[in-house]
């Protein structure tokens, strides 16, 4: 009965744990990693096809996006959610796996110009379609057995519909061990959806840390702040530009924007407000459909009076790339809500590039900005970027929703691990950035929890309650963290380095003569190559 930390050590995104227990090998989460990454994370250690389980605490990309790639690479079990994660799955993955084949046929248009290999996509539709079909969906609070020896239970997380912290329960030779993974856990009074729930027991937790060393502050009236920001704009003749994430925070906009209207609080009132995202209209629709399990009091009160909370005059939606287009040739002062939320990629960026040399115009963060991410850099000041080869200058009014987040702060997550009745036997601190997970680790372990903080890589057994290998953290070298073929198959050459020392790590109690045999083997390789 072990763990293998796998993904989101010390960093945000790429969330993965394997969890190995009764004889079946279970992946918790199977995340992409996003944005930059700071260390190199290690292989899974086993084939994609021993794997039997996949449990899913949320649709996220950054805790579900190579569930795709997992079947590409011969995994052929089941995957287990809520069913609204499932249904926002189901059109996230296609979507991912779209951007896969897009930058593989970009990519392989310029090195057939140039005669350089094929690249291949991570994965293709056809991997995304065939993880979605393997997803069996629960409900919240449904205890079921998974197999023989292993219940889960999926509890509500209040962090994006369908999000969940999860139960584990693992019986092996009479004894039973508690392990609770709290997926993303959500902030407190978000529209739309409920607050997190709280679990009261457990031998072991597996916690997130996003907001880890800081608060949100006092929750501002996001209704009066909004509309303040789109009367100064319109009055200037400018466009409020909102870089959000399709998922979650465009649903929540709207559901700001339909109240603003309502209520008369911008000139002029029949202002228009764009959704330009195919994938943001797909998951609109799919809130809209699962609203018994997830909903809050407030919009559940909302649609027992036959109000729609996410539907409004005004309301316009962008399919095609020339809908896209044509947003920017309409003069008229609107608001253009459009992914992908860090600016990165997608349709912002050409909305980014209309809108941010214009002094009359806003643009409006509403969510997390990753260090580097072209939205951190508009937000932190830049003078100028460059989209699409072009150097732009930022004369925009840049603002930001403060204290706007799906995520617990620092008060949030203590009040989570708090809740239970006695502490754990050994907090997992993860998912959150470098100094972050430090300060968190530390101000947990002052508080009297048990509390460890693993990089990729390292072991741990929860019936001797101690590591098997604890991995020291590898920092990924600027000098190959690029997206060019030579320098990903040197990356890859450092995690095979990685993985060596792991290696080394398991045979420390090996006998003498068979530690030396493999130091001399090591010696060989190391003067074959030192050159």
């Amino acid at each position: 009965m072990k763990l293998t930390f796998l993904g989101a050590c010390h960093e945000v995104t790429g969330s993965m744990i394997l969890l190995e227990a009764c004889n079946k090998k279970i992946l918790i989460d199977c995340g992409m990693e996003q944005g930059v990454d700071v260390f190199e994370n290690v292989e899974l250690p086993i084939t994609a096809g021993e794997i039997d389980y996949v449990l899913l605490t949320h649709a996220h990309i950054d805790h579900s996006g190579h569930l795709p790639l997992l079947v590409k690479n011969g995994f052929k079990g089941e995957i287990h959610s809520t069913d609204a994660t499932a249904d926002l799955c189901a059109v996230m993955l296609k979507d991912s796996a779209h951007i896969q084949e897009f930058e593989a046929e970009w990519r392989n248009r310029k090195n057939r110009r140039a005669g350089m290999e094929e690249y291949e996509p991570v994965y293709t539709m056809e991997d995304a379609i065939a993880a979605i079909e393997m997803f069996v969906p629960h409900f919240y609070k449904n205890k079921f057995t998974l197999c023989d020896g292993i219940e889960v239970n999926f509890i509500d997380a209040g962090h994006l519909l369908g999000s969940s912290s999860i139960e584990v329960w693992v019986t092996e030779e009479n004894t039973t061990r508690k392990i609770v993974f709290s997926g993303d856990i959500g902030n407190l009074n978000q529209p739309i959806i409920n607050d997190p729930e709280y679990i009261d027991t457990a031998d072991y937790v597996i916690m997130e840390s996003t907001y880890g060393n800081r608060n949100h502050g006092e929750k501002p009236d996001y209704i009066k702040e909004l509309a303040d920001i789109l009367n100064r704009t319109f009055e200037r003749g400018g466009n409020v530009v909102i870089p959000s994430f399709a998922v979650g925070r465009t649903q929540e906009m709207l559901y700001f924007f339909r109240e603003i209207k309502e209520r008369g609080l911008v000139k002029p009132q029949n202002f228009e407000v764009y959704v330009d995202s195919p994938l943001a209209i797909e998951a609109t629709t799919i809130f809209k459909e699962n609203s018994a399990d997830c909903f809050d009091k407030e919009t559940k009160s909302l649609l027992k009076q036959g109000i729609n909370p996410l539907q409004f005059d005004g309301l316009k939606v962008s399919v095609t790339s020339e809908e896209s287009k044509l947003i920017n040739f309409n003069n008229s002062p609107k608001v253009i809500l459009s992914a992908s939320g860090m600016c990165e990629a997608g349709r912002i960026r050409h909305h980014l590039k209309h809108n941010l040399w214009r002094p009359e115009s806003t643009v409006l963060f509403v969510g997390y900005q990753a260090v580097n991410s072209l939205g951190r850099k508009i937000y932190d000041g830049a003078a100028s970027v460059k989209l699409f080869g072009e150097t732009i200058e930022v004369r925009a009014e840049i603002k930001h929703l403060a204290g706007i987040s799906g995520h617990a702060d620092n008060n949030g997550l203590l009040k989570w691990i708090e809740s239970f009745e006695n502490k754990p036997e050994k907090v997992f601190v993860v998912h959150g950035d470098d100094e972050v997970m430090n300060d968190f680790t530390q101000q947990l372990s002052a508080k009297g929890f048990n509390v460890t903080a693993p990089y990729s890589g390292s072991v741990y057994n929860l019936i001797s309650n101690q590591y098997e290998i604890t991995t020291p953290p590898v920092p990924i070298s600027k000098a190959y963290k690029s997206n060019s073929r030579t320098e990903t198959v040197f990356g890859k050459l450092v995690a095979a380095g990685k993985r060596l020392l792991s290696v080394i790590e398991k045979n420390k109690d090996g006998a003498n003569k068979d530690l030396a045999k493999f130091t001399s083997q090591i010696q060989s390789l190391c003067d074959k190559w030192d050159r």
